[in-house]
C-alpha cells in the first residue's frame, strides 16, 4: 500500500530567485533528482500569471510532458472532498455536527465506543482519534481486485477501520487520517444516494469548469507515476476506493481552478461555497493547526501568511501547493516521483524558490 503524505514541512533546499521565469526554476528544482517531469504553476492576484513543465510523461520513453497533460496530486484532493462535504452542508443535506453513529447507523453497533460521537467536522480536520489507515494489510490488498461498485467497498473499508482502536481521544489531538476522509465520502453516498465520485463531478468539478479532473492513475498517454527507477504499475497506486483520501489527477489549469476559487473564496466571492464554509475550511479548527483539507499557517519558510498548505504522494508522485489568499498569490508543483526518486526534494525546491516573489517576509 502506497499511504499517502501528511501536510508538509517544507525543507530549504535552495537559494530564493526573483521574479523571473519558471522554466528555468523547474530545470534547477529537479537537477541531482531523478525526476522524470515536473509541472508548476504561479499564481499572482487572483490568476494565473506563469506555468512550465520539463521533462518526460515515462523515463523509459523521449515523449516530453506538456501543459495540457494530467497530473496525480494525492492527498492535494482532500481539500476537494472537504469542498463536497461544505457544498453538501450549505445545500442543508449534511450537518457538521452531527454524530457518526446517527449519521451510519447500521454501522454504530459495530463501531467502538469513542467513535460514535464524532462529527463530520473532527473528521475532515484528523481530529476524530482514527488511525492513519486500517492496520490489516491483506485486507487492504482485497480492494484492488473488488470489483463491486465503489462506494459498497468504501462501506466495507470504514466498517473494518472502525472497529480499530483510536490513536487518541477524539477531539482532543491532531492525528493525520485518510479513513477519515473516506467515511466523510461514505456519508455524503448514504445521505444523497450517489456516488462519491459522481457527486465530486456534479458538486466541485462540474460548477468550477475542472473538466479534466477524474480518478485513479493517469491514462495512457499522459506522464504516469514513478518508483523504484521505474514507471509505476496499477499495484504501486492506491485502490480506486481511496478518492476521497487523494486520488484525483488534472490539469494545472484545472487545480488552479480550484485554487483560485478557494482564494476568492476567503473574500467572499467564491462561485461553490457560501462565504461561512469558505471560512470554516480554511480556519484551524479545536484541537488542530489544520482547516478542513488544508494546513493553516501563519507563515512558510518565512514569509508572511496567513497560508494555505498541503502536499500529497501515493509513492509514485508529488504534489505541493502553498496559498496566500489575501493577496490572491500561490504556487502550485506536481512531478510524476515519489520521495525515493526525489520527487518531494524536486517540489519543494521550486517552491522554495518561488516564496519570495509571493509573499513579503514575516
Amino acid at each position: 500500500m502506497r499511504r499517502l503524505s501528511l501536510l508538509f514541512t517544507l525543507l530549504v533546499l535552495c537559494a530564493p530567485a526573483g521574479a523571473q521565469s519558471l522554466d528555468p526554476i523547474v530545470v534547477s528544482a529537479m537537477a541531482g533528482t531523478r525526476t522524470p517531469a515536473m509541472a508548476a504553476m504561479v499564481l499572482r492576484g487572483g490568476r494565473i500569471a506563469d506555468q512550465a513543465v520539463r521533462g518526460v510523461r515515462r523515463n523509459d520513453s523521449p515523449v516530453p510532458a506538456a501543459l495540457n497533460d494530467v497530473w496525480h496530486i494525492g492527498s492535494d484532493g482532500k481539500a476537494m472532498t472537504a469542498a463536497l462535504i461544505a457544498r453538501l452542508a450549505d445545500e442543508g443535506k449534511l450537518n457538521w455536527n452531527s454524530r457518526l453513529a446517527d449519521m451510519l447507523p447500521d454501522l454504530a453497533t459495530n463501531m467502538r465506543p469513542e467513535y460514535q460521537p464524532v462529527t463530520l467536522l473532527q473528521l475532515l480536520s484528523h481530529t476524530a482519534g482514527l488511525p492513519h489507515d486500517v492496520s490489516d494489510m491483506r485486507f487492504f490488498s482485497l480492494f484492488y481486485r473488488d470489483k463491486r461498485p465503489l462506494a459498497q467497498q468504501r462501506l466495507a473499508y470504514v466498517g473494518r477501520a472502525l472497529t480499530e482502536a483510536p490513536v487518541a481521544q477524539p477531539g482532543t489531538t491532531f492525528s493525520y487520517s485518510n479513513t477519515g476522509y473516506i467515511l466523510a465520502a461514505v456519508i455524503a453516498e448514504r445521505i444523497t444516494g450517489t456516488s462519491y465520485e459522481d457527486l465530486m463531478r456534479r458538486e466541485v468539478f462540474g460548477p468550477l469548469g475542472m473538466t479534466s479532473a477524474d480518478f485513479g492513475p493517469t491514462p495512457d498517454g499522459q506522464p504516469q507515476g514513478h518508483h523504484d527507477g521505474k514507471p509505476a504499475t496499477a499495484s504501486d497506486a492506491n485502490p480506486m476506493m481511496f478518492a476521497p483520501a487523494g486520488n484525483i489527477h488534472l490539469t494545472m489549469d484545472d487545480w488552479a481552478k480550484f485554487c483560485l476559487d478557494q482564494m476568492a473564496g476567503a473574500k467572499g466571492k467564491g462561485r461553490l461555497l457560501t462565504p461561512a464554509s469558505y471560512r470554516m475550511m480554511q480556519t484551524a479548527q479545536g484541537a488542530s493547526s489544520n482547516g478542513l483539507g488544508w494546513g493553516v499557517v501563519d507563515s512558510v519558510l518565512g514569509r508572511k501568511g496567513p497560508a494555505l498548505t498541503h502536499a500529497g504522494s501515493d509513492g509514485n508522485w508529488y504534489a505541493v501547493v502553498v496559498l496566500f489568499p489575501q493577496s490572491g498569490n500561490g504556487v502550485l508543483v506536481a512531478d510524476n516521483a515519489g520521495e525515493d526518486m526525489g520527487g518531494d526534494r524536486a517540489a519543494k525546491a521550486l517552491v522554495q524558490a518561488v516564496l519570495p516573489t509571493l509573499a513579503p517576509a514575516k
